[in-house]
């Protein structure tokens, strides 16, 4: 029997039950929209998190205290590594290749101005923060270089945080009280929004040197490197480990490339990703067994005219192609139903909720298809032996 002939009898024996067929076909779709639909959550959030990552740039490399690996914990817990200094940042600064250097110290303080209060979080920063993590300030300047031991008493405020302490007045030049000292605003940054949860317009710049004192601290919390964009994170890298290495004469520091944080936190979302997609898989194997359950009765009900298709010289692997043709057709156009389907879906929850991001991947799609009609084929396979397997003579008579 030709292909096309096998493929017409398919057909033919799906729309003679055309209920049934759909009920099949439902289970079939409903399972690849699923798939399609959560990996299409995923892959947004997937996207969203590396774009939040990289506004800040790919050529950042960060140094925390605290070696991280076996005989040390996580990088910024207390413990008797000798800490980052302002030394050690002024050290980096010379290094070839690297371009900006900016110290931090971070935390939560109340900032008052105007007989407002407002608890946010306040940065003990570099004059070159804005530089190394992509920021702009909108009005007035960032802090000025002063040099670390006479840092002036200046601020810069976020976006929401002016808001918040002096509504559409003008702030610069105001003062602001930052625990028991004044500083003077010197500039509003542009907005920037928030980046893993942390509001980035809701918050005070100070001198590194006024965040230690205002946090009573002997060190900083992070140094943060850019370098020329034609040169290597690895070598540069390098070169920032050795340096740290001479000047504390052991490796009781982390250095992490944006790089790095990027691939690492890419392989994590892609696991969580394939995660999800698997859980929209079991709606797959519900759609198998539904297969299974209607081949399964189409060979019951059909028992007559296989045994007149034997009875004719149809041969035992004809019989056998056509039943698996058949769970095939089924779970391949359930299939492109479903996908159809759950792109729509995903299309329609990007439209309806903008800041949830939302991309199908079509790897995944393709995946889910192919997966389909392996189920189909697996499915029907079992029916199929049963219908090939049965005697000419017996069918005619159960007829």
């Amino acid at each position: 029997m030709r292909w096309r002939d096998s493929l017409h009898l398919a057909l033919r024996a799906l729309t003679a039950h055309r209920l049934r067929s759909f009920l099949t076909l439902l289970g079939i779709g409903v399972g690849i929209a699923a798939v399609i639909l959560l990996t299409s959550i995923g892959e947004g959030l997937h996207r969203f998190v590396l774009a939040e990552f990289s506004q800040f740039g790919t050529n950042v490399i960060n140094i925390q205290p605290g070696r991280q690996g076996a005989r040390g914990g996580p990088p910024g817990l207390p413990s008797t590594a000798r800490g980052l200094t302002l030394d050690d940042a002024a050290a980096l600064a010379r290094l070839p290749r690297v371009r900006h250097v900016s110290a931090s110290v971070s935390g939560n303080a109340e900032v008052r101005a105007q007989g407002r209060v407002r608890r946010t979080t306040v940065l003990g920063v570099g004059p070159q923060m804005q530089e190394v993590y992509s920021m702009r300030v909108r009005v007035g300047s960032f802090l000025p270089p002063d040099e670390a031991a006479s840092a002036r008493a200046f601020v810069v405020l976020g976006a929401k945080l002016k808001r918040e302490l002096f509504g559409t007045a003008n702030a610069l030049g105001e003062r602001v009280q930052i625990g028991a000292e004044r500083f003077r605003v010197v500039g509003i940054m542009e907005e920037k929004g928030q980046f893993l949860g942390v509001d980035l317009d809701d918050a005070a710049y100070i001198p590194v040197v006024r965040g230690m004192a205002l946090y009573k601290r002997d060190g900083v919390m992070e140094i943060a490197v850019t370098y020329d964009p034609d040169a290597t994170a690895a070598r540069v890298a390098g070169s920032v480990k050795a340096l740290m290495i001479a000047r504390h004469g052991r490796e009781d520091f982390t250095v992490l490339t944006q790089e790095d944080m990027l691939a690492t936190l890419s392989n994590i979302l892609d696991i969580l990703t394939a995660a999800v997609g698997a859980l929209g898989g079991i709606s797959l194997l519900v759609g198998g067994v539904g297969i299974v359950t209607i081949m399964s009765i189409a060979v019951t009900e059909r028992t007559g005219e296989i045994g007149l298709l034997v009875a004719l010289g149809a041969r035992r692997r004809t019989i056998l192609a056509l039943f698996l043709g058949e769970a095939v057709v089924l779970a391949g156009i359930g299939g492109l139903l479903g996908l159809a389907a759950g792109a729509g879906l995903a299309a329609l929850v990007g439209l309806l909720v903008p800041a949830l991001p939302v991309a199908t991947p079509w790897p995944f799609a393709v995946a889910a298809e192919v997966v389909a009609l392996v189920m189909g084929l697996t499915a029907g396979v079992l029916p199929a032996r049963r219908a090939a397997r049965l005697d000419a003579v017996e069918a005619l008579r159960a007829e």
